[in-house]
Order: structure tokens, then C-alpha cells, then sequence
């Protein structure tokens, strides 16, 4: 019976190991809520489904910079929802250092339509800044195309638009890359130097995934991910 015992231990602390590393399952937290978000330190984590026609979707987080989300959203057009990080920075250009970011995420290729993507706000919600890292499927930029530009470390297609309800200068990247560092600033300037806006205040910084379709379910993963500002 004694060795009976200790082999129940033993397979009892295997199984508990294998569950401790499906990140998922460690989560510190997790919502399946329409606006569910976490906050922690100057980090918000937000499940954001904001669009008609959405499927279930379920965030989680084990810390503010290894996130991701599970998303059932059926193939029709439109966006459905943008989970995403954000930190809130409230400075003036003229007077912003410095804005850098870096990510490096693990995305879906194939059966999907969306855009790992940074969402960045000047002037409260006037001008919206949209820089798409890698993007799958059927979807595109607003506006309309304005120049190719390297800038922030990247090389983009830029396009103009508005939504409605603000100004949207979108930068899509040329290639699609799943990790990188962003210079926020350098790219923020150079729209300035070309009279779109002037000496704005950058709002907030975002990142996460705007997806428009992902049938039977999929998984969009932030390994890493930090901003700053100063």
C-alpha cells in the first residue's frame, strides 16, 4: 500500500506540472467579458469585443507583458473586436523624449482575417495612428494611400483616412514580422513634418490583435511586450 501511495503521488505531481505549463491555465487573469480588462502597474489589459456580429471570446494574462486571446469569430466582414495593452502618456510632442515599443506575439496564418496592430491616440481620440505589424486574410487600411516611408524602424505603406469620427493615419508594415521594436516618436514626428497635425499630445499607446474572423477558434498569443514613454 505504501509504494500504492507514492506512486499516486508522484503521477499526481506530474499531471500538476503538465497543467502549470499551458500558460493559459497559469493565467493571473482571465475574462471572457465584452469590456473585461485588468490593470497592473501602468499596464491595462482589455478584451475590447466591440463590433456586431461576435462570436465568444476569452482573454487571459499572466503578467501585463505575456497575454493573449482565445477568439471564436465567424467569417463575415467587419471588425469584431481589438484585444489589446495599453499605457495612458499624456505628453505634449514638443515635449516627449522618448516612445519605443517592443513585442513579439505567436499568430494565426491561415483560417483567419485580422492585424497584429499598434493603436496609438493624439489629442484625446482627434487623431488615430494605427501601425500593423503583420496582418492575414481579407483586411486592409483605411484611407487612402498617401507614400511608402521608412520610419521608426520599419518600412511602411501609409494611408490616410477618417473613420467618422476621427482623423486615421494607418502605417502598414511591408512585410509582416511577429517581433520588432517600434520607435513611437520617430514615427509621430514625421507625421508632424508633414503638416498632418501639429504639436499633439500623445494619449495612449495600444497593441493587440483587431480581428474581423476566426472561425472555430484561434489562438492569438503575446509572448513579450513592453512601452514606454518619457
Amino acid at each position: 500500500m505504501r509504494k500504492l501511495r507514492i506512486a499516486l503521488s508522484l503521477l499526481m505531481a506530474s499531471a500538476l506540472l503538465l497543467v502549470g505549463a499551458n500558460p493559459a491555465n497559469a493565467a493571473v487573469w482571465s475574462s471572457t467579458a465584452q469590456w473585461g480588462n485588468w490593470t497592473s502597474g501602468a499596464y491595462t489589459i482589455y478584451n475590447n469585443i466591440w463590433g456586431s456580429g461576435a462570436g465568444p471570446q476569452t482573454i487571459w494574462a499572466n503578467s501585463t507583458s505575456n497575454w493573449g486571446v482565445w477568439a471564436n469569430h465567424p467569417n463575415t466582414g467587419g471588425i469584431k473586436s481589438y484585444p489589446n495593452a495599453s499605457i495612458t502618456v499624456n505628453k505634449r510632442l514638443s515635449a516627449l523624449k522618448s516612445a519605443t515599443s517592443s513585442f513579439n506575439v505567436t499568430v494565426p496564418t491561415s483560417g483567419v482575417a485580422f492585424t497584429s496592430a499598434y493603436d496609438i491616440w493624439a489629442d484625446g481620440h482627434t487623431y488615430e495612428i494605427m501601425l500593423w505589424m503583420n496582418k492575414y486574410g481579407a483586411v486592409g487600411p483605411l484611407g487612402t494611400f498617401q507614400t511608402n516611408v521608412t520610419v521608426g524602424n520599419h518600412s511602411w505603406a501609409v494611408y490616410s483616412g477618417s473613420n467618422g469620427s476621427n482623423q486615421v493615419f494607418s502605417f502598414v508594415r511591408t512585410s509582416n514580422t511577429s517581433a520588432g521594436t517600434v520607435n513611437i516618436k520617430a514615427v509621430m514626428d514625421w507625421i508632424k513634418t508633414r503638416g498632418w497635425y501639429g504639436d499633439v499630445t500623445l494619449s495612449q499607446v495600444q497593441f493587440g490583435y483587431e480581428i474581423t474572423s476566426s472561425s472555430g477558434g484561434k489562438d492569438f498569443v503575446t509572448n513579450s511586450y513592453s512601452a514606454t514613454a518619457s
